[in-house]
Parts: C-alpha cells; structure tokens; sequence
C-alpha cells in the first residue's frame, strides 16, 4: 500500500492499472509523458461529401472493434440523444468490450449506459463524474474495471500524452454542413460551446459528427473544422435544449443558502483583489448563480468591471455582460439557452476549447489567470479538503468537472455550502472521498462564518481585508464541531476492498479511490 500526499492509502495497482500517487501539487510535472500527437491521417472522400446514412454505416466505416475505446462531450448535457443512439447502434452490430470515455457520464435515459455495462458493450468508463443509476451500478461494484475519474483539466493532458487515445470520437452539433464543419450554436437544437468536444476532435483515430441540422456548405460558425472530421451522420434529434440546465443551473430561494451566497459576494468585495480589471468564476449551482447576482451589486456598488467571467456560463453571467460588467465571457459550457445564444449574438461572448480553459499541462490555460473561483462541494473536511464526488451513504452523487482546476488555478478558491445538509454533516473531521487536496482552497463560506485556511498563500492578506469588512470569521474546527452538535456523528460507511472507481488530481496522479460499498 502507499500513502499519499492527503493521507490515502492506496493499492500499487488496481488490475492493469499503476497507481502513480498524488504528492503534492506541482509536484508531478517531471513524471508525465511526453505529449504527442496521436491522431491518425484519413483521406479525404473523392465524392466531396463525407455524410453517411445511418451510424451504422458511420461505425464500420471507423473500423470499431471489440476492445477500441470510444468518446463523447456532455455539452447537452442531460438533454443529450447522442450517446444512447450511437450505443445502441454499436450493440447492433455486435461490437463489445469498448472503452467509454466521454467528458462527463450525464444521467441520461431511454436507453440509460447502464444497460450497455450489463450486455458488455462497454467494460471499461473513464469520465469526470458519473451519477444517477449508473453511479449506483457502480457504487456497487458493478464493473470489473475500476472507472477513472478525471476532472476536466486533467482529460486533454490524459488524451494528449496518449494516458487516453480515443480510436473513435462521437460529438454532437446542432448545426452541420456534409463535409464535416459543425457547431453547437445554431439549429433548433443548440447546445451553445463545444468546448469539451475539441480535444476529441484534435485527437481522436476518427471523428464523427453527430447532428440533426444539416446546413449548406459551409456551416458557419464553426466550432469543429473539416479538416479533422471523417464522417457526417444526420438524425432525427441529437439533444433536446431544454434538459441541458437540469441539475445545474437553478436560482435558490433558499433564505440559508442566499446568506451564504451574500456572504461571499461580501468575501469577494472585501478582498483587495476587488478591483478594476478583476476576473471570477462563479458556476452555476443554487448558491452560485445567487453568488453572482449578489457579486453584480457590489460591482455596481463599487463602480468596476470585470475584466472576464470564465467556465460554464449560465444566463446570469451573460446578463452582466450585457450590463457592461465583464468585458469578456470565456465560455466552455452553456449551462442554459440564454448562454447558448450569447455565444452568436454577443461579440465578446467566446466560445473557448476545454484545454485552454483548464489543462496545466500546456503554455498557458485561462484558470492561470483567475483572481476568484467560487466552488460547491458535498463536503469539506478541517484539512480543506474537499469531496464533490460521494455522498453521505458512500453513493456517487457529482462529478469532478472543473473543481480541483479552478482551486488550483485561482488566486483565492472559495468554497460555498451549508454546515449540515438535512442530518447529514457538510463540515467533517475527514472527507470520504478527497477530491481536491485542502492547500489549494482558501475559505469556505457557510451560514455560520467564514474559516480561513491558514495554510494558504493569501491568508495574512484575507485575514486582514476580512476583518476589516466586518464579515465573521470562524475557525474550521468551530464549524466541523457546529455541524457535529446539531446531527451528531454519522455511522462510518463501511466499504469492501475492491475498488470501483480512481479518482485522479489534474497533474494524473491518483488523490484517492473509491471502494465498493457493503450492503
């Protein structure tokens, strides 16, 4: 066993996989293998048209096989129809065995991954985050393969370094012309940036694109270019708009968890980094989106812009675009129609590539430049370290998505969420699952208080600008010892020793494993 740089034991190795494990951040750099290109060259089609029939045709075309690994992005997110589709498709053909690696496992139904798992179409899942039935499946200790977890960041560094080759990318477009430009910005159907689909595209043995709009050459916008596009397919409806805000972007009315939200928009305003030309990232959970509505008041309070908003956009960033606040939104996902169609009908709303947004390992990705991120979390522990993965029973409940990115790259990382959730703890003595290491988080910001991390690079700093703002400091012990006293000391999840599932920091070293959970 090893024990690494968070305290957790892990195994050498989990089946072929070798555990290289976490031992600090930015201390991994040295181990990564060298980037390079893996995408293998196609002719380009004499006809002048690369669409096909039927995906089908598209899949024997690609030359899938028994043990390949396939992809897909979640920027419809649950509205996604592409997925069960193009599974589906596979099954038919007979095709097993496969490597399912898409950006995220979004809680699709009708047909749901989880029936591909059982029939053995799919044996192996690499993704940021998996829930809803699937996660239980897995949780469970439905697969023989452990699932590999990445989050965002750490998905092009694991695709261009060849930890993750993708023989055959999947990626669906709302828009598309027969020779392969595509886009997620126009058609009736639009999903807005495609951002998690470029990597696939740039990458991948062969690239399909999905769409149910097909447009006259050449399609404009265009978010993925011909030149690295084999085949068109044209279906009945690649996502359905509507769903792609479920379970992300919400309002609360929630009066405790508008306290929080006001209490950090104050954290923010109090901090010295507060000034003209600042940047944020905010998100789009319950507390977040009001986090941004209560930040707009204390930019206009203040008279300051931002000089950009960066990630997942919902419509409440887009709407302090339009009041001159931001200059610039830097999105990577719409979480919602109004994001979608800003990207086309705003000139400084830009549509950027997952990896410029959030992989340490390249020249330079935006989070490198980001004075503040607001972040949700399941639960933190009083090391800071947080868990976004598994909830109170040990079941999977998110995915990483950008969380240890953006606590990493931000000047000052700010966690938001309630002491106790029902008569579940949110402040805890050890985190189940450790899926951001504690030294890169600079407060958490709760309905009781604020707690600093006293190990952070800012804290003499935000310990200074704070107090002189007036907002109340706690220590993270009175908050772990608060949530204690009101729903007392949960039962320990009792796990066996098989682990389900790896969870890695974005430098693609091993931060914890989940285990399987005895029923």
């Amino acid at each position: 066993m090893i024990i690494n740089a968070v305290g957790r034991e892990l195994p050498e190795k989990i089946g072929n996989y070798t555990v290289r494990p976490f031992m600090g951040i930015g201390q991994a750099k040295d181990d990564l293998p060298v980037v390079v290109s893996k995408r293998r060259p196609t002719l380009r089609p004499a006809s002048g048209t690369k669409l096909l029939p039927t995906l089908e045709d598209a899949i024997k075309a690609c030359g899938l096989q028994d043990g390949m690994t396939i992809s897909f992005h979640h920027c419809f997110r649950e509205g996604d129809m592409v997925i069960g589709q193009v599974l589906t498709a596979i099954r038919n053909l007979g095709i097993k065995d496969l490597r399912f690696a898409p950006s995220a496992v979004v809680n699709i139904k009708n047909p749901s991954v989880t029936e591909f798992v059982k029939d053995g179409t799919i044996t192996r899942i690499e993704a940021s985050g998996i829930r809803g039935e699937l996660g239980d499946a897995v949780i469970d200790g439905l697969m023989e393969n452990p699932v590999i977890l990445r989050p965002h960041g750490s998905r092009p560094r694991a695709i261009e370094s060849g930890d993750l080759m993708i023989d055959v990318a999947f990626l669906g477009a709302s828009a598309a012309d027969e020779y392969g430009n595509a886009t997620g910005q126009i058609g009736p159907n639009a999903c807005g940036s495609m951002g998690y689909a470029f990597v696939d595209a740039h990458n991948a043995g062969k690239v399909v694109i999905v769409t149910d709009n097909l447009v006259d050459y050449p399609c404009a916008p265009i978010s993925i270019s011909q030149q690295y596009v084999d085949y068109v397919v044209k279906v009945d409806q690649a996502g359905d708009p509507a769903k792609i805000g479920a379970g992300a972007a919400r309002m609360t009315k929630n009066p405790r968890d508008l306290m929080i939200a006001q209490r950090a928009a104050d954290a923010i305003a109090a901090s010295r980094m507060f000034k003209e030309g600042f940047s944020f990232q905010t998100g789009a959970g319950a507390i977040s989106i009001a986090c941004t509505n209560f930040l707009s008041e204390r930019m206009e309070q203040a008279g300051i812009t931002a000089s950009f908003a960066l990630g997942g956009i919902p419509a409440a960033i887009i709407d302090m675009y339009k009041k001159g606040q931001v200059r610039v939104v830097a999105c990577s996902q719409s979480f919602d129609a109004v994001a979608a169609k800003a990207i086309v009908e705003c000139p400084g709303v830009i549509e950027i590539d997952n990896a410029v947004y959030s992989n340490p390992y390249s020249k330079g990705c935006m989070l490198d430049k980001l004075n503040f991120g607001v972040l949700g979390a399941l639960e933190i522990d009083t090391d800071f370290n947080i868990n976004i993965l598994t909830g109170s029973s040990g079941e999977m409940m998110g995915g990483l998505g950008g969380g240890p990115d953006v606590a990493d790259g931000a000047d000052i990382s700010i966690v938001t969420l309630p002491v106790v959730r029902g008569r579940t703890p949110s402040i805890v003595p050890k985190v189940f699952t450790c899926c951001t290491p504690g030294t890169s988080v600079a407060m958490v910001v709760t309905e009781a208080g604020i707690a600093l991390n006293p190990k952070h690079k800012y804290y003499e700093e935000l310990k200074e600008d704070l107090t002189a703002a007036n907002l109340k400091l706690v220590t993270i012990e009175e908050l772990c010892e608060l949530a204690r006293s009101i729903v007392g000391t949960p039962k320990p999840i009792e796990c066996t020793d098989k682990v389900v599932a790896v969870v890695e920091y974005r430098d693609g070293t091993v931060i914890d494993v989940i285990r399987q959970i005895k029923r």
